[in-house]
């Protein structure tokens, strides 16, 4: 079961104009919204199921540098930022909390990864260092683990995924922006070749900027208007145990676990060395572009061929103003791989065995859309002025999504960028 979400009171109101149309009600397109309405930008988000229903609400929550490309730590940096301030900005708690997240080395080969990205990083000024293992057991204690080291960035932390989107999503309304919830966006019109409004399953809205955040929906919109996103899923099962004394609160990585402080006392567990990997039609379109991925992470992947091809293939890839895939399929919610949370427990018992007897109180599973360099994609779409895209970001939205969001806001009023754009062109593909 998904975990539930904070309740928000959208509207039932149904606009005919304004000025920016978002699409998609997970983080992203919330704190875009919550930026544009800070401007006094009129904006409307329409979602197709329920805000943040998707991975908005299922990730694990962190919020990291650590192990970020070099290009993407300076997105990172301001979101810290901005998290900081996030429970002041909307008036309500998110969650936040920095202390900080521990990535754990079995090997002196694991370890050397983590002392690579550690050098390559070295001119932003990280408050990141290695750790040994007499270091991990001081800030750890109770583990069994025959640790290389660690690399560990005291700075970094974690918010609840449940609390934030609806805090954003509150505040953006409280600004004046309108979020309209079970309503799927069929296409965008044009006019002169411009963004003039979008078709929606309840009419029309006039606007002149359109933002797509649609997450895992954004290839298969683009691509009924002919426009190629390169993006294919990966499915994470997690689990949260009940309310338990726990080793730390700082959220560890194993190489074939996580575990992080959860608010009502337990803690969020995933078997971090397996993500399943369920082939569509789209490896065949696009997987040419995740050989050199493909190669360095297959002994992460759990490659399958079963229901969720022949679901994918169901859904119409082309289509005109008439009923989308996003009404057929509100909210995508794949099954738990229960295989994979159960390897997870045995490994993070077998490491601290505090959580031996950690009862499991929820477990659920989230699709993420993965680009071929796990970098998002935050920029204007060539050749259709007026659409912007921010979405593909792998896995890292939530942790980067308050300045991702900001940076979104920024392109499309035409201001000075939060942070430099570049590694997030649409062009890079």
């Amino acid at each position: 079961m998904a975990p539930t979400i904070a309740p928000v009171q959208t509207s039932s109101d149904f606009p005919a104009s304004t000025t920016v149309v978002i699409i998609g009600g997970g983080i992203i397109g919330l704190t875009a919204a919550l930026a544009l309405a800070e401007r006094d930008i009129p904006v409307v988000v329409l979602e197709k199921g329920r805000l943040a229903g998707e991975q908005s609400s299922r990730n694990l929550g962190w919020i990291r540098k650590t192990s970020r490309h070099g290009e993407d730590v300076p997105l990172a940096l301001a979101s810290d930022r901005l998290w900081a301030e996030m429970a002041e900005r909307t008036g309500s708690e998110v969650g936040y909390r920095q202390p900080g997240i521990m990535f754990l080395s079995r090997t002196s080969d694991q370890l050397a990864v983590h002392e690579a990205w550690l050098e390559s990083v070295a001119d932003l000024s990280l408050d990141s260092r290695i750790l040994s293992a007499r270091e991990i057991d001081a800030r750890v204690p109770g583990g069994r683990g025959d640790w290389a080291g660690a690399i560990h960035t005291p700075s970094d932390g974690y918010a609840e995924p449940t609390l934030a989107s609806s805090a954003i999503a509150r505040a953006a309304m409280a600004r004046g922006a309108v979020i309209v919830e079970h309503c799927a966006v069929r296409t965008i019109t044009r006019s002169a070749g411009r963004v003039s409004g979008v078709v929606t399953e309840r009419g029309e809205i006039r606007c002149d900027q359109v933002l797509l955040a649609g997450g895992m929906g954004s290839r298969r919109f683009l691509g009924n208007i002919g426009i190629s996103l390169p993006t294919l899923p990966l499915i994470l099962s997690v689990f949260r145990t009940g309310a338990m004394e726990g080793p730390t609160d700082a959220a560890v990585g194993g190489p074939d676990f996580s575990f992080r402080k959860h608010k009502d006392g337990g803690f969020i567990v995933t078997q971090r060395g397996a993500l399943d990997a369920p082939l569509t039609l789209d490896h065949l379109l696009v997987g040419s572009k995740y050989l050199s991925a493909l190669r360095s992470q297959r002994g992460l992947l759990r490659i399958s061929l079963g229901k969720h091809f022949w679901r994918d293939l169901s859904l119409p890839r082309r289509w005109k103003n008439g009923r989308s895939p996003f009404e057929r399929e509100r909210t995508i919610d794949p099954p738990i791989n229960q295989g994979l949370n159960e390897q997870a427990h045995r490994n993070l018992s077998a490491a601290w065995p505090v959580f031996e007897n950690a009862t499991v109180e929820a477990s659920w599973a989230g699709m993420i859309d993965i680009t071929p360099d796990s970098n998002p994609v935050i920029d204007a779409v060539p050749g259709v002025p007026g659409l912007t895209l921010a979405t593909g970001f792998s896995g890292h939205g939530f942790g980067t999504s308050p300045a991702a969001g900001q940076l979104a806001a920024d392109l499309i009023m035409n201001k000075t960028p939060i942070i430099d754009p570049g590694p997030y062109r649409f062009g890079r593909f």
